[in-house]
């Protein structure tokens, strides 16, 4: 039996993109539109813009990715959309766009949550990684600790108590005036910079509790700003986020039994230094390390028609009815933790 092709569109921040993904690992197509322009001036995202762009590159950007694949939507199994957590605007322009091409080609719809498809797509790069396994989900919104036992199966060990990692580049690169997207941005400053100028606060390293917390060292790096060059500012504070990442993860490893394999996805992922430290700990413990190719880290959308695809196999679909959510945890059973403005 063929393996099935699953069309995946993404628009839950400031990427729209749109894939054509197979359930034998083949991306057939892959078209992506950034926004980094028109946010720029911002220093940042603004939810407005993000969605009046969607609008507008959605049509081409699946059209296109057909076109790439020389297929039409009769040779498509099933389509999936991001449909949450995500800027709420974006999210709503995407899954529609789903549910109307899922009921005008009569095919089932598959609604998926934007931190599954950074959850498996480490899966849909290498093929010899199975169930289950510790993950490292380090983005711009989030930063997690998850043990992966299957499809729709996540529970969560850790997050953070109040930023996310890469809210904490993002904040430094417009502190030190590197400009937007700012984890490259800062990650390229910092190979200029010595990491031991600039002492920084390492928040809840070697605490029992396994959580994040990057608030403060944001304060800190604004302190230090004016008094340091940007290039050491950044060196220290990606030193500093990578030293938390590492104890954090190591404390994770021992509430993590029976896993494999160390997984690192997400926009942070594609940090080298990232990678670098925790491919050592994964050696330390003698677990297999996989971060997925740095453009699977960052939001796209063969991640979410590989999502899509593991769902399809699973025989998980979703009604036309199916919400856009802002908010929507992988594990809704997870305890709550101290602190405002957690990121579920």
């Amino acid at each position: 039996m063929p393996a099935p092709i699953i069309l995946g569109i993404e628009s839950s921040c400031d990427e729209t993109a749109a894939a054509i993904v197979t359930g034998d690992r083949r991306i057939l197509a892959h078209r992506l539109a950034g926004q980094e322009a028109a946010h720029a001036p911002f220093g940042g995202v603004v939810p407005e813009i993000a969605a009046r762009a969607h609008v507008e590159m959605i049509q081409p950007l699946v059209a296109g990715a057909l076109s790439d694949a020389g297929l039409t939507l009769d040779d498509v199994d099933a389509v999936a959309a991001t449909a949450g957590p995500g800027l709420i605007g974006g999210v709503m322009v995407g899954l529609v766009m789903a549910k109307a091409l899922a009921h005008a080609g009569a095919r089932p719809l598959i609604a998926v949550n934007h931190l599954e498809g950074h959850a498996l797509s480490a899966r849909l790069s290498d093929p010899d990684l199975g169930f289950p396994y510790l993950l490292l989900l380090v983005s711009g919104g989030h930063c997690q600790l998850l043990f992966v036992e299957g499809v729709g199966r996540y529970r969560r060990l850790a997050t953070t108590i109040d930023d996310a990692a890469g809210e904490a580049f993002d904040k430094t690169a417009k502190i030190l005036g590197l400009g937007f997207p700012g984890g490259p941005a800062v990650e390229r400053a910092a190979a200029l910079g010595d990491a031991a100028a600039v002492p920084l606060p390492r928040p809840l390293k070697g605490s029992a509790e396994p959580h994040f917390s990057f608030a403060g060292l944001k304060s800190a790096v604004l302190r230090a700003a004016p008094n340091h060059r940007a290039e050491d500012v950044a060196a220290s504070f990606q030193a500093a986020v990578v030293d938390c990442l590492v104890d954090r993860t190591a404390r994770a490893i021992g509430r993590a039994n029976g896993a494999t394999a160390l997984v690192v996805a997400g926009g942070v992922a594609a940090n080298g230094a990232v990678r670098t430290a925790l491919q050592s700990l994964a050696t330390v413990h003698g677990l297999r390390f996989v971060a997925p190719p740095s453009w699977l880290c960052t939001d796209n959308a063969a991640m979410i028609a590989w999502a899509g695809a593991e769902r399809f196999a699973a025989g998980l679909t979703d009604p036309l009815d199916v919400p856009a959510r802002p908010r929507w945890p992988l594990d809704p059973a997870a305890e709550a933790v101290r602190g405002a403005g957690v990121k579920a």
